[in-house]
């Protein structure tokens, strides 16, 4: 089945919550499931290993008793993510877990692997994988993914460079699966743009960092609400792959964000120790003009919803651009 069937009528809006490496706790995930938005969080951020075990517990019981007090609003589906890098040396375990669980999502990272879509997909479950440009997208779906992310230019984290325009635009040219869009998103009328563009869900991270149930510092929420979208650095230093990340925080580490040398990609990691060479550089995506305070995930969604509804209807008429004779004639036809 595909996954929008299996999940309509399920949403109050067309948004996952990204998985924020460290950040995402169940405590997030389940607010933002509970209002209405699909939430997620990496495997990786559970440690040790038998942590995940509890929290993948602890979010399915928590929901379910939410579905059972709440059966006209019920929670959207969770998913976690799943780092499928070779570096990752707890990918069978936490892949284990999230079939014992029948996580309904998996988000995978990082390269495609048959025989992680293949675990998922034993119990029902879907795989979406996140992907920057259309050779990685094309190899993702043919080693068995569900959906597509498409990480364009802007988003924070490990982000692309393409526009999102022509992400798409090129990704419905082929694939007519289910599609995410990543990039600068922090608004409800962002959301409603990327249904538009063609996609099924909106794909935001950096706003809920600035949420009281997110496992951030209270510096990096300040500095997330302080910022703009000038304060952003495009870099492979950080991790190896080219991300986002705050200008301030790169500051704050002794490096000049202006002259960053460039990184190198064999010293990827995602092994179990957490610890980074520089831990408190904290990714954020151009999204951040649009963060103005640290509020409860739901008061967050509850903002995008109102956002969401009053861009759809301001748009329910035509534009006062538009020569009316045209509207009229495509209404006739």
């Amino acid at each position: 089945m595909d996954l929008r069937d299996k999940i309509k009528g399920r949403l109050r809006l067309p948004l996952i919550g990204s998985p924020l490496f460290i950040i995402s706790v169940p405590q997030l995930v389940i607010a933002q499931c509970k209002a209405g938005v699909i939430g997620s969080m990496p495997t990786l951020n559970a440690r040790p290993v038998e942590q995940l075990d509890d929290w993948l517990a602890e979010i399915t019981e928590t929901l379910a008793a939410h579905d059972a007090a709440n059966p006209d609003r019920p929670s959207a589906p969770f998913a976690m993510n799943l780092i499928v890098h070779k570096s990752n040396d707890r990918l069978e375990q936490d892949m284990a877990l999230c079939v014992k669980h029948k996580v309904p999502m998996v988000i995978s990272s990082l390269g495609a692997r048959e025989e992680v879509n293949q675990a998922i997909h034993s119990y029902g479950g879907h795989v979406m994988h996140d992907v920057i440009n259309q050779f990685f997208a094309r190899k993702a779906i043919e080693k068995g993914a569900d959906g597509l992310i498409l990480v364009a230019a802007g988003a924070g984290g490990h982000a692309g460079a393409q526009s999102p325009f022509a992400l798409v635009q090129e990704t419905r040219a082929w694939f007519d699966g289910p599609v995410a869009l990543s990039g600068s998103i922090a608004h409800g009328a962002s959301i409603l743009a990327a249904e538009a563009m063609g996609a099924d869900f909106a794909y935001m991270g950096s706003a809920f960092i600035a949420t009281d149930e997110a496992r951030a510092v209270d510096e990096y929420k300040a500095m997330l609400v302080a910022s703009g979208a000038s304060d952003i650095v495009y870099t492979n230093l950080i991790t190896g792959v080219h991300g986002n990340y705050l200008k301030p925080s790169i500051r704050n580490a002794g490096l000049d964000p202006e002259n960053l040398e460039t990184g190198d990609k064999s010293q990827m990691t995602f092994a179990s120790d957490r610890k980074k060479k520089w831990k408190d550089i904290w990714g954020a995506g151009q999204s951040v003009s649009g963060i103005h305070e640290v509020m409860p995930a739901a008061k967050l969604i509850d903002r995008l919803h109102a956002e969401y509804q009053a861009a759809r209807q301001r748009l329910g008429a035509p534009s006062p651009l538009l020569n009316p004779n045209w509207v009229r004639q495509r209404e006739v036809a």
